[in-house]
C-alpha cells in the first residue's frame, strides 16, 4: 500500500510540474517585464543626472573620469576601449562573421589552397562573443563610473584616487578579486565549451565532413530528427536511453540501500569490532576505480579465475560461461550493477554513519515506550530523517550513475551488439556519445545526444529537488 501511494504520489507530482507549466511562464515574463521597466527608469535616471562631462563616456570610456580628475582609472577605460576597437577592426569581425558562415573558402590540399576552417572560427566566433559581452560590462563600469564621480563632486567631496581604488580591492571589493580567476576559468573550461557544444549540435560535423579540409554547415535540427526518426541511430537512442534510466534507478536504489544497510548493521552494538568491519569496505573505496574494474574483467573472462573454478569444479570445459561476451546482455549487465554496487556502497555508508549518528536517540525511546516495533522505527524515524538529509547526495548520485562511463567501458568496450549502431547492448549514452564522436567522428550526432543528456539529467534533478521534503521542510529537522 505504501509503495501505491508512493507511487500516485509520484506520478500527481509530475502531473502538478506539467500543470503549472503556464503558470510558471506567464510569472517568468511578468519579472523580466518588472525588470525591464526597471532599467529603463535607471537609464532615465542616469541621464537625469548625468552632466556634459559623464556624457563624454557615451563615446569615449573613461572620458568622465579623467574630465573630473580620475586621470588613471580613466586612462584605463580609454585604453581597454581601443583596444577592443582595435581587436574587432583587425580581428573580431571576422570570427563574427564566421561564426555564422562556418566559412566559406574550402582547402584544396592538391593545389595547396588554405581554406576556413569551420570548428576554429566557430570557436573564436564563441571568444568573440565573450569578449563583446565584457566590454558591454566594461562599457556600463565606466558610465556608473562617471555618474559616481559627478555625484560625489555635487556633495563637495573629492573623488576617490586610483590608489584609494586600489586599496579597495584589497579591502571591501577583495572577494570580488578572489573570485575572478575561478571565475575565469569557469568561463573558459565549462561555459565556453558548453555553448560550442550546442552549436555543435545543430552542425554536420563529423561523419563524411573532413574538417578543416570541408567546411561545416549549420543543419537545425537534423540531428535531434536523426535521433528521434526511424534509423538506425534512433532506434539505437530509444533502446540505450530505456536500458540507461533502468541503470541509473537500479544502480542508485541498490547502492544506497545497501549503504544505509550497512551503516546500520555496524552500528548495532551488538557487532563487536564495528572500526574493523568498517575498514574493508573503505580499503575496497580507496582502490583506484578503473584498477578494481579491469580487475573485475579480468575474474569474469572465459580464461579468469571465476570460469576456471566453474570448470574445475563440472571438470568440463563446456561449462564455461561468456560473463562479458557478445551474446551475454544479462551477466554483462548484471555484473556491471555488482562491480558499480562494490565501488559506490562505501561512499554512501560512510555518508550514512555519520548521518545515524545525529538521529536523537530519544526520538527511539520514546517509540520503544509507545510500544513500535523495529520495522516501524526504521520507516517512520530512520529512513525519513536519513532520505531528508541526503536528496542532494541521492540526485548526484543518480546523475554520476546515469553518467557512468567508465563501468561499461572498463568491462565491455569495444562490443558492438546486433541491431544497435556503433554501441553494446550494455552501452550508456555517455558509452555511445564517446563511441559515436571519439571513435567514429560524429560529432554533431554527439554532441546532440550531449544535450539531450543535459536536458534530461537537469529536468529529472530538479524535479526530484523541488518535490523533495529537503527544499520543502528545511527546517523540519533542525
Amino acid at each position: 500500500m505504501e509503495s501505491e501511494r508512493g507511487g500516485r504520489k509520484i506520478v500527481h507530482s509530475i502531473g502538478d510540474y506539467f500543470r503549472n507549466i503556464p503558470a510558471k511562464t506567464k510569472s517568468f515574463f511578468q519579472k523580466q517585464w518588472t525588470k525591464a521597466k526597471s532599467f529603463g527608469d535607471s537609464i532615465a535616471d542616469f541621464f537625469a543626472q548625468a552632466d556634459w562631462k559623464v556624457l563624454l563616456s557615451l563615446l569615449f570610456c573613461g572620458a568622465g573620469n579623467i574630465a573630473y580628475g580620475q586621470y588613471a582609472k580613466g586612462i584605463m577605460f580609454l585604453l581597454l576601449e581601443i583596444l577592443f576597437i582595435v581587436f574587432m577592426a583587425l580581428l573580431g569581425g571576422e570570427y563574427l562573421v564566421g561564426l555564422f558562415t562556418l566559412g566559406t573558402k574550402e582547402s584544396d590540399p592538391w593545389s595547396g589552397v588554405v581554406g576556413d576552417n569551420s570548428v576554429v572560427l566557430m570557436l573564436m566566433g564563441i571568444l568573440t562573443v565573450f569578449i563583446i559581452i565584457c566590454f558591454l560590462l566594461l562599457y556600463l563600469s565606466s558610465l556608473r563610473s562617471a555618474l559616481s564621480a559627478r555625484l560625489t563632486k555635487l556633495k563637495g567631496q573629492k573623488p576617490r584616487t586610483f590608489i584609494e581604488d586600489v586599496a579597495s580591492l584589497t579591502g571591501r571589493k577583495f572577494p570580488y578579486v578572489a573570485l575572478f580567476v575561478p571565475l575565469l576559468g569557469v568561463m573558459v573550461f565549462s561555459v565556453i565549451p558548453i555553448v560550442m557544444m550546442i552549436l555543435v549540435a545543430f552542425t554536420n560535423f563529423g561523419g563524411e565532413i573532413d574538417v578543416p579540409t570541408d567546411l561545416v554547415d549549420y543543419v537545425g535540427f537534423d540531428n535531434f530528427a536523426t535521433i528521434f526518426g526511424a534509423t538506425n541511430i534512433g532506434t539505437t537512442f530509444f533502446k540505450i536511453f530505456g536500458w540507461n534510466l533502468a541503470w541509473a534507478f537500479l544502480s542508485t536504489f541498490i547502492n544506497y540501500f545497501l549503504g544505509l544497510g550497512l551503516a546500520l548493521l555496524l552500528s548495532k552494538k551488538c557487532v563487536k569490532g564495528s572500526a574493523f568491519w568498517r575498514a574493508f569496505p573503505i580499503l575496497a573505496y580507496a582502490i583506484p576505480g578503473f584498477i578494481t574494474l579491469i580487475a573485475f574483467k579480468f575474474m569474469f573472462s572465459t580464461m579468469g579465475p571465476i570460469n576456471y573454478y566453474l570448470s574445475d569444479a563440472h571438470m568440463h570445459d563446456e561449462n564455461i560461461v561468456d560473463f562479458l561476451g557478445l551474446d551475454s546482455t544479462w551477466w554483462a549487465r548484471g555484473i556491471g550493477l555488482f562491480v558499480n554496487a562494490w565501488l559506490t556502497v562505501p561512499t554512501t555508508m560512510l555518508l550514512a554513519t555519520g548521518i545515524l549518528s545525529n538521529i536523537q536517540k530519544d526520538l527511539y525511546e520514546a517509540a520503544d515506550i509507545d510500544g513500535a516495533s523495529k520495522r516501524k522505527q526504521f520507516f517512520d524515524i530512520t529512513l525519513p530523517y536519513v532520505i531528508f538529509a541526503t536528496t542532494p547526495t541521492l540526485i548526484s548520485q543518480f546523475i554520476g550513475n546515469f553518467n557512468n562511463f567508465g563501468t561499461f567501458y572498463f568491462l565491455r568496450g569495444g562490443i558492438v551488439s546486433e541491431g544497435y549502431f556503433r554501441a553494446s547492448d550494455t552501452d550508456l549514452l555517455i558509452n555511445w556519445l564517446y563511441n559515436l564522436s571519439i571513435s567514429n567522428d560524429y560529432y554533431g550526432i554527439g554532441a546532440a545526444i550531449s544535450l539531450l543528456i543535459f536536458i534530461i539529467t537537469s529536468a529529472i534533478s530538479l524535479l526530484v529537488y523541488v518535490r523533495s521534503g529537503s527544499y520543502k521542510k528545511e527546517d523540519t529537522y533542525r
